[in-house]
């Protein structure tokens, strides 16, 4: 029943955070920090996976289709579809708790070790507020463009990778790219964003702030934030699919 235990005082931990925020005033400068951390600071390794996945996901299709019945721009609709719907939002998510998660979980962790939260505490702030209400701002607001960017090098990763290896035509692949799109593909994409970009948030700062110990419980709850987040994204993957798509 442990996880109940957690359940309850994360729900308190939400509780506290947002019933009694601090002045917003004193969120801006945190705020733009966190956007720099999540955006700028995670932009190089999400443009690195995209564009070697959309590869990937581009060659094996091409690999796939051996029937001679299929036209060759169904893999510009495959890669497209792959990439909008799941690659981009789900997969950039759980790079993302990898490395976000884990950051947010040990500097929270650390502060709450050395007795800085308590000093928060007592000075009258509201600590869960104060530390973690600019890092849920930060990642709702700037994940959707991340994961945008990631949709556009995953689709490009494609088109290098295919046309390079001469495995399709320019034309074809941009051709499937264009036909039948359903722009609704882009909002769902971005709600399960929002969604994954809260989730790894909340849960990662709930592990830090209630960390005990010393360093050693530092490195385990930093990996908690890590595991509990990708389980929470591939659950909610799935139920968000459920009630949207079908």
């Amino acid at each position: 029943m442990n996880w109940l235990f957690h359940l309850g005082r994360y729900w308190v931990f939400m509780k506290e955070m947002f019933t009694r925020p601090e002045k917003y005033s004193l969120y801006w400068k945190q705020f733009i920090r966190e956007l720099n951390n999540f955006g700028w600071g995670s932009l190089g390794i999400v443009a690195l996976t995209s564009v070697f996945m959309g590869a990937v996901i581009t060659i094996q299709t091409i690999y796939n289709l051996v029937n001679p019945l299929v036209p060759m721009t169904a893999v510009g609709i495959v890669a497209r579809d792959s990439i909008i719907l799941e690659f981009s939002p789900t997969m950039m998510s759980l790079v993302l708790a990898g490395k976000i998660g884990s950051s947010i979980a040990s500097e929270i962790g650390t502060m709450r070790v050395s007795e800085q939260i308590d000093a928060l505490e007592i000075m009258g702030i509201n600590s869960s507020a104060y530390l973690v209400l600019p890092k849920i701002f930060a990642a709702i607001f700037i994940f959707p463009f991340v994961v945008i960017i990631s949709m556009f090098l995953g689709i490009f990763g494609g088109w290098v990778a295919g046309t390079a290896a001469g495995v399709i035509s320019s034309t074809d692949y941009i051709m499937g790219i264009q036909d039948s799109f359903v722009p609704f593909n882009i909002t769902f994409a971005i709600i399960k964003t929002l969604t994954f970009a809260y989730l790894i948030t909340t849960v990662s700062a709930y592990q830090g702030y209630y960390t005990g110990g010393g360093a050693l419980e530092v490195g385990q709850s930093s990996t908690n934030a890590v595991v509990y987040s990708s389980i929470l994204i591939l659950i909610f993957d799935y139920v968000l699919t459920q009630l949207i798509l079908t």
